[in-house]
Parts: structure tokens; C-alpha cells; sequence
């Protein structure tokens, strides 16, 4: 189940990237420019390596169309992943959990999952961040690791 209240199979889930693409896309216009991914890392604590260098290679890797913006079906063509994208989402995803992970102990707990959602603006109940907690392989009190977040994201999948 997703903080939305829906029952993903693992083939949906997997496809179904737009809640991530809503929380980088800052000005929610509906595609994800440099300034929403500089918004977003600006929450990254001990900031992004790379700047916006860094940056400039995510966009060059998702933009296909070169409009100088990431359109949803590019973002999910990327972090779908083949072996050209695979580092630079990787590299994203890590980024993403070091801003979930408020005490930086290297595991999201209930409270790091559940603020996290909030900050997204996507409302999870108790039983949703359990829930996810569960699936990510973690337990209610120690929370789940990085991989334990590609697997609640299903961006571990084959």
C-alpha cells in the first residue's frame, strides 16, 4: 500500500514513478528544471558534492528532448534505468535518503519517513509508514536501511 491509499502490485509499483517526480518538481509545474533540482538539494544535509555541476550531468542524462527541462515520461525513462543512467540514479537516490535521514544514523525511522512524507506533501498515516517500513525489510524501531528505501520505491527491481 502507498500513502495514497492504493495497492500497488510489484510490476505498478515499479512503473510508477510520479510521486517521486512530484517531490522534485519544487514550482509544481508539471516538468523538473535545474532550479527545482537546486531546491531540492538545498535540504540535502552536508550539501550536494558537485553542485551544479552535478546537476548539469542529471539534466544532460534525463533531458532527451534538450527543451532544457525533464518532462514526467523522461524522468521515468531514467529512473526506470539501463546501464547509462543506473550511477546517476543511484547517486540521486542516496541524495534522497540523506535528506530523509534527519539524524543521519544510515536508517529511515518512523519519524524520518513520516516527516519526510509530510515535508513532500504527500499524508501518510501511521499504518502507511509501518507498512512501508515493512516492505523495506526494516522492523518499527530500528527503521530500514538505503536499500531497504529502493525496495519501498521498487527501484531495485531487475
Amino acid at each position: 500500500m502507498c500513502p495514497s491509499g492504493r495497492i500497488l502490485s510489484p510490476q505498478a509499483a515499479a512503473s510508477d514513478f510520479r510521486p517521486a517526480f512530484e517531490v522534485l518538481d519544487a514550482d509544481r509545474d508539471g516538468k523538473i528544471s535545474r532550479d527545482d533540482l537546486r531546491a531540492f538539494y538545498a535540504g540535502v544535509r552536508g550539501g550536494l558534492s558537485g553542485g551544479d555541476e552535478l546537476i548539469g550531468a542529471m539534466m544532460t542524462v534525463a533531458d532527451t528532448n534538450k527543451d532544457g527541462f525533464v518532462e514526467y515520461e523522461e524522468f521515468e525513462r531514467v529512473v526506470s534505468g539501463n546501464a547509462e543512467t543506473k550511477p546517476v540514479v543511484s547517486g540521486a537516490m542516496e541524495d534522497v535518503f540523506r535528506v530523509m535521514d534527519k539524524d543521519g544514523d544510515g536508517k529511515l525511522s518512523h519519524h524520518d519517513l513520516k516527516a519526510y512524507m509530510a515535508w513532500a506533501g504527500f499524508p501518510a498515516t501511521d499504518e502507511d509508514i509501518n507498512a512501508m517500513i515493512l516492505l523495506g525489510g526494516g522492523d518499527k524501531n530500528g527503521g530500514v536501511t538505503f536499500d531497504g528505501l529502493l525496495r519501498i520505491l521498487a527501484l531495485d527491481s531487475p
